[in-house]
């Protein structure tokens, strides 16, 4: 199993509507080395309402006056844009990503930009008509499961699989029978990777819940990875040890700039370092198999101990506990040996701190 667990910048919205500062995002993820670059893809006109309301966080961050309608419309990016994003990822060489939160979007990112796959957010986790569009793509998906009960996963993954897998309109019942054929979970295993995460920015610790990990990648059989909300990096870090497969992590160029999402973020030099620490703390996950690794032997050799004679020892002499003791080195007979050996005659003759040989 590769220990490599791929990481995710999560640019998103952080750009403020600027392409030359989306640019810039990508050369600092690239330096950083994360993997992939995040960004989000949409229309405002397609998304909200006029009149629909701010998240709280939303509210905090760039205050109550303006609509979500006109801080989203303020935050688009347009055709030309995501190719120059494109075109720039493949320049630094990381992988350029995007959530499209709409049926236009979607098209611009599978048949204009031809991304291999996509990311659907946390609040797209219900949008059943935009995930059976996605998944007739036959891209892969990386879902994340913010604000989900776990029945509403296993429905989104059903119309996943029917998505997928078949054509016509779906009726009652398709997306569930989807779900529960061989063929479905086939394709899910092949084509999706869950994403635990909390949709609370940022997210108290004691909310993080990264047992969830497990339980989710158990429920479902599925790579399962971790979307952070957190303050700092040490809980994305930490998710490694939780089974992530994979990690997603908002960064911004500076957290005092304007907007929705920079508060939440971290920066550039936070995100050197969480790179760094997954990709310690992947390599130290291991195999699992419990036992001596190759370089331990010359420290057993030097920490453990042995038999050896505690006085001198005449050959034929019956050994016992006072003439036999454990001192190190570790490269003769196991102390484990000492009751064993115990009314023996020996071999042959022993000075004091002899290796007992047998």
């Amino acid at each position: 199993m590769s220990s490599h667990v791929p990481i995710i910048a999560e640019a998103g919205v952080n750009h403020n509507g600027s392409l030359e500062r989306a640019l810039e995002l990508i050369g600092v993820a690239a330096e950083a080395g994360a993997d992939v670059i995040k960004f989000q893809t949409f229309s405002a006109d397609a998304i909200a309402t006029k009149v629909a309301p701010k998240a709280d966080y939303q509210k905090r961050e760039t205050g109550a006056v303006q609509g979500q309608y006109e801080m989203l419309k303020a935050l688009e990016l347009d055709e030309a844009a995501h190719r120059a994003l494109l075109e720039r990822c493949a320049e630094k060489n990381i992988e350029f990503l995007s959530t499209p939160f709409d049926l236009a979007s979607l098209r611009l990112l599978t048949e204009g930009l031809k991304l291999e796959r996509l990311k659907i957010g946390s609040g797209e986790l219900t949008n059943a008509p935009l995930l059976l569009a996605a998944a007739r793509t036959g891209r892969a998906i990386i879902l994340s499961t913010g604000m989900a009960r776990l029945d509403e996963i296993r429905e989104t993954l059903g119309v996943l699989a029917f998505g997928y897998s078949a054509r016509g309109t779906p009726r009652p019942g398709d997306f569930e029978t989807a779900f529960e054929s061989d063929a479905g979970q086939a394709v899910l295993r092949e084509k999706v990777t869950l994403l635990h995460c909390t949709s609370a920015y940022p997210t108290p610790d004691d909310e993080v819940n990264l047992k969830a990990i497990g339980a989710l990648a158990q429920t479902f059989g599925l790579p399962t990875g971790f979307s952070d909300h957190s303050v700092g990096i040490e809980i994305p870090i930490a998710s490694v040890a939780a089974g992530a497969s994979m990690i997603e992590k908002h960064f911004t160029l500076d957290r005092n700039l304007p907007g929705p999402d920079h508060k939440a973020s971290i920066e550039p030099e936070e995100l050197a370092a969480l790179v760094k620490g997954v990709r310690r703390v992947s390599a130290a996950l291991g195999d699992g198999v419990k036992a001596p690794r190759a370089l331990e032997k010359g420290t057993a050799d030097v920490a453990r101990k042995s038999l050896v004679a505690a006085r001198a020892i005449a050959a034929g002499e019956v050994f016992t506990e006072e003439n036999l003791t454990v001192k190190r080195p570790g490269t003769g007979l196991s102390p484990s040996r000492f009751w064993s050996l115990l009314g023996q005659p020996a071999p042959r003759a022993f000075a004091a701190d002899d290796l007992i040989e047998m």
